[in-house]
């Protein structure tokens, strides 16, 4: 396998950072696009305050000093688009002129059209990563409009191959879920090694836990809130207080509240998918899921097929969800550390070593993406 990294020009990626205060509606992003899309430094050893939609610059830097890139475009196997589509719609939300939305998204087509290694399989052998969730970038003519822009809907990225943090369960033939990024980015195998015994010996005194904010889409999360409230074995952490608000911006806080717990709930919220899950992962605490959406259907690449090695399963219009902690408890202490010592497994993969580190040993989220999309690359081929 060998990876092409095209040379776009800059308004497609970088030079979109030189305006990193309008990046995100909501958020200053211009601390969370430093050291390459991890953010800002919290402490040695690989720790950041990394934004969860930064995938698609981290996934760049990894590869731009990945063992397998080649420079040779006639070696090539896999030939890497490396377009900040997230920034771009996201900065474009508000956006009311649908031409002008759209017109950075057309022009990457035309540029990508125009090199003469499309032509040589159509792109099939070529693809993107993106690091924000699949609905904003399927708008359709008819549909109602929520900002979002319409990449994935171009015939041209339909024969490209889509890495994304969230891709659609139905529909994306061609997209396949990456991890979004959690706050760990270790540079060496002993880093990722030390993390994981810490994990492995911490005392663990809740039973579950729930961090989040209620969602008007997602009414399950207020339940979750009342449940979490009003048991002793339950950690809450509502980021929809005045208090927890700020809590749920730190990492210390939310990595503290998921290490100190053996179970932590996962519930779909503005769209099927959050970071949490891979918070969760990342401080051993096995996750609980409500929709098949939420990990199951988007992760193939990163997850066992044995749903139940690592997670526990709860259907949120099953009368179980009504009762969490009863149905929590029925999963024996052995079941618990066994599926523990799974997720902690699960950790290298899931996460992104620092850029710089072209010779970690760990087999990162990059790296996962890159043998499994040449194999895919290489069926659709042949």
């Amino acid at each position: 396998m060998s990876v092409y990294v095209y040379p776009l020009p800059a308004k497609f990626n970088l030079g979109l950072l030189r305006h990193c205060h309008k990046l995100n509606v909501h958020t200053d992003m211009c601390p969370h696009v430093a050291n390459s899309g991890l953010g800002q430094p919290i402490s040695s050893g690989g720790w950041f305050a990394t934004n969860q939609f930064t995938a698609e610059m981290i996934f760049h830097a990894r590869v731009e000093n990945h063992p397998c890139r080649t420079r040779d475009p006639a070696r090539a196997s896999l030939f890497y688009v490396p377009y900040y589509g997230g920034f771009h719609v996201s900065n474009k939300f508000r956006e009311r002129n649908l031409t002008a939305r759209d017109e950075l998204d057309v022009s990457l087509v035309d540029f990508i059209q125009a090199q003469p290694w499309w032509n040589k399989r159509n792109g099939q052998d070529h693809f993107m990563a993106l690091g924000r969730v699949v609905r904003d970038f399927i708008r359709r003519p008819n549909d109602r409009d929520y900002g979002a822009g319409r990449l994935l809907n171009l015939p041209a990225v339909k024969n490209m191959s889509v890495l994304i943090i969230e891709r659609h369960p139905w529909q994306g033939k061609n997209q396949y879920g990456i991890p979004y990024p959690s706050y760990f980015h270790p540079s060496t195998s002993q880093e990722m090694a030390w993390w994981q015994n810490k994990m492995r010996k911490v005392r663990r005194p809740y039973l579950f836990s729930f961090i989040g904010a209620p969602r008007r889409k997602a009414a399950i999360r207020k339940e979750f809130i009342r449940q979490c409230g009003e048991s002793t074995r339950c950690k809450l952490l509502n980021c929809g207080s005045p208090d927890g608000r700020s809590k749920c911006g730190e990492p210390s806080e939310v990595l503290k509240v998921m290490s100190e717990s053996r179970f932590c709930l996962q519930a779909p919220g503005d769209s099927f998918t959050r970071r949490s899950t891979f918070d969760s992962v990342l401080a051993g605490c096995i996750p609980v899921f409500f929709s098949p959406h939420s990990a199951y259907t988007q992760y193939g690449w990163y997850l066992p097929g044995e749903r139940s090695s690592y997670s526990v399963f709860i259907d949120q219009k099953s009368k179980a969800s009504e009762r969490i902690e009863e149905e929590l408890m029925k999963i024996s202490s052995k079941k618990v550390k066994m599926m523990r010592e799974k997720l902690l497994g699960l950790i290298p993969s899931l996460t992104y070593t620092h850029p710089n580190a072209t010779n970690s040993g760990i087999g990162d989220a990059v790296d996962v993406a890159l043998v499994s999309l040449a194999k895919q690359v290489n069926k659709v081929i042949n």
